[in-house]
């Protein structure tokens, strides 16, 4: 459609090609609700109001009507799919525009991956936009399979679907003038350049501002929030699978500041994608749990987000923004009964109505390689006293805690009865045969092991176990299947999840990756005695070394408060 037909349909001259009549519409400029008409030429919003004919006429019978949601901040390989399939779940939430880090596929196949995971999402329904992973490797206490420099990232710049610079995790890097991480933030000067800063406050905080980073994804307290919001950055809330996030930081949304606030997932499974949902399951969370201006929720998954990301063709519902609209009945708990993308109804009553389309992509190479030789999970003790990790349920976050040691025969082992277990971390992607080893407690094993390759951000083999030999036939388990998810008791393999892309993802449709994650989760709990809601997701974060306090990589235990390698022997 041209600029002359588009004008002459708003105008009324020629019909419309869809006309949604009997409806209320969310303004998400305004704050009001009133009842109107939506026209529709092409994939755009041609005029609100009375007066215009279509060729196809769809009455609502008085359901509201918002924008498409958007999601601020989602990493899609946390949904253990890759785009075609992650958009069945987020479309059918009414979830129409996702911003995303691609840097899990980024740290394991580098630009190959980014690239991999864009022509993935090439002509699909879900509008997928990318910022460029900033942190790959996410800092030099870990070995990834791959590195990305500021001329790398710069070659993605002149895609349409890149935005600007992703999540930047290394804020001690910022801070203190490393020259890598500021060549990258010169090299997206002008772009929207996204944060990652948790517990960053006072002087240090200004400085990262000051560099021009814009966001922050990692509140945990209101406090926080509000110092960020006041120094000028956007807060997105976020409520994943396993760090949530939102009902902290719901005092924090006031009607003067929540112009600057959005919604994000981060990393959601499928299980709570496909059942709980996405921002439409936190804007419900929001109104059940606050009394939070309804208008405002929507707003804050909507018109904030594309605002922030300078989307200024979504994220409303006007004269000339994409036709990506949310139908639903009950304004205090809005569920998805109808979605449009681009004018086009591809979901209705959380079931797609239209294909999925499958863009054909070459594959990824292998990415599973161990050195064998080099792997022992046996731990001399080196004194009586370690540093043990400790997990805090529905957080990244972590304790450093400092525990006696379990000493038998010389060595340290898993101490079952105070909920202290042994983790191994195994270098998989250039068989460099480096094994982080320490301790962990809060998983909750009673017995057995579970193993993965979904390990922020790095996404080498992790291992938590009771014994040794579990340990072992988890590894071994995961590198047959090419990477994936695997929980064992002894020499026998209870379940697996197999991720063969990247290690990260499969290609399978998403139901049939939730009931492989499901019978995971049902053997870690019911056979193997772990109460965590997903103690695969809660694994995944234990090695993420910049997120306080204690972590475990490939190279050893890091004391991210001090940004530095501490050994496991007090």
């Amino acid at each position: 459609m041209n600029l002359t037909d588009r004008i002459i349909t708003a105008r009324g001259d020629t019909p419309a090609d869809l006309l949604l009549t009997n409806l209320q519409l969310v303004n998400v400029f305004t704050g009001e609700i009133y009842p109107t008409e939506i026209a529709i030429k092409d994939d755009l919003i041609i005029g609100v109001g009375e007066g215009y004919t279509a060729t196809h006429t769809v009455d609502l019978g008085g359901r509201y009507v918002a924008p498409g949601l958007i999601d601020a901040h989602v990493h899609i390989e946390s949904s253990l799919c890759t785009p075609p399939e992650f958009s069945r779940a987020a479309l059918t939430h009414g979830v129409t525009t996702v911003i995303t880090d691609p840097h899990e596929i980024a740290n394991v196949h580098g630009l190959e991956g980014i690239r991999f995971m864009l022509e993935a999402a090439e002509g699909g329904l879900l509008s997928m936009f990318v910022n460029a992973s900033s942190c790959v490797p996410a800092t030099h206490m870990e070995t990834a399979g791959a590195e990305l420099a500021a001329a790398d990232l710069q070659s993605l710049l002149d895609h349409p679907w890149v935005l600007g610079l992703a999540e930047m995790m290394n804020f001690p890097g910022v801070v203190f003038g490393d020259a890598g991480v500021l060549e990258k933030i010169e090299a997206f000067r002008g772009r929207v350049l996204d944060g990652h800063c948790p517990g960053l406050s006072g002087m240090q905080l200004n400085a990262y501002i000051a560099a021009g980073i814009q966001s922050d994804h990692e509140c945990t307290t209101v406090e926080e929030a509000l110092e960020k919001l006041q120094k000028g950055m956007a807060i997105f809330i976020r409520q994943a699978t396993n760090a949530q996030n939102l009902l902290t930081l719901l005092p924090v949304v006031t009607p003067e500041n929540s112009r600057r606030i959005c919604w994000c997932t981060d990393d959601r499974q499928p299980a709570d994608l496909l059942d709980d949902g996405s921002i439409d399951h936190m804007i419900r969370l929001a109104l059940s749990n606050s009394d939070l201006d309804p208008v405002t929720a929507i707003r804050m998954g909507t018109l904030n987000t594309a605002e922030y990301f300078r989307l200024y063709d979504r994220g409303a519902i006007a004269p000339g923004r994409r036709a990506d609209l949310f139908v639903f009945s009950d304004l205090q708990a809005p569920h998805a009964e109808q979605v449009y993308c681009g004018g086009q109804l591809v979901a209705e009553q959380g079931t797609m109505v239209v294909d999925i389309p499958a863009p054909t992509v070459m594959p990824l190479p292998h990415s599973i390689n161990i050195r064998w030789d080099s792997v022992d999970f046996t731990i001399p003790a080196q004194g009586n006293r370690v540093r043990v990790i400790g997990s805090i349920p529905n957080q990244l976050v972590t304790e450093h805690r400092i525990e006696d040691a379990r000493i038998v025969d010389g060595m340290a082992v898993s101490d079952v009865a105070r909920d202290i277990l042994k983790m191994v971390v195994i270098e998989r992607h250039n068989a460099t045969g480096t094994v982080g080893k320490g301790f962990i407690t809060g998983i909750g094993l009673q017995q057995g092991a579970i193993a993965g390759t979904v390990a922020h951000d790095h996404h080498n083999l992790v291992v938590i176990g009771v014994d040794d030999t579990s340990m072992q036939t988890a590894a071994r388990a995961v590198e047959e299947m090419g990477g994936g998810l695997v929980a064992v008791n002894g020499d026998q393999v209870l379940a697996t999840l197999p991720l063969p892309v990247g290690g990260l993802m499969s290609q399978v449709p998403i139901q049939d990756v939730r009931h492989q994650l499901d019978e995971l989760l049902r053997v870690a709990r019911d056979e193997l005695g772990s109460r965590l809601h997903d103690p695969f997701m809660a694994m995944s974060f234990m090695a993420l070394e910049v997120i306080p306090s204690l972590k475990l990589t490939d190279l050893g235990l890091v004391d991210v408060d001090a940004f530095q390698p501490v050994a496991l022997f007090v």
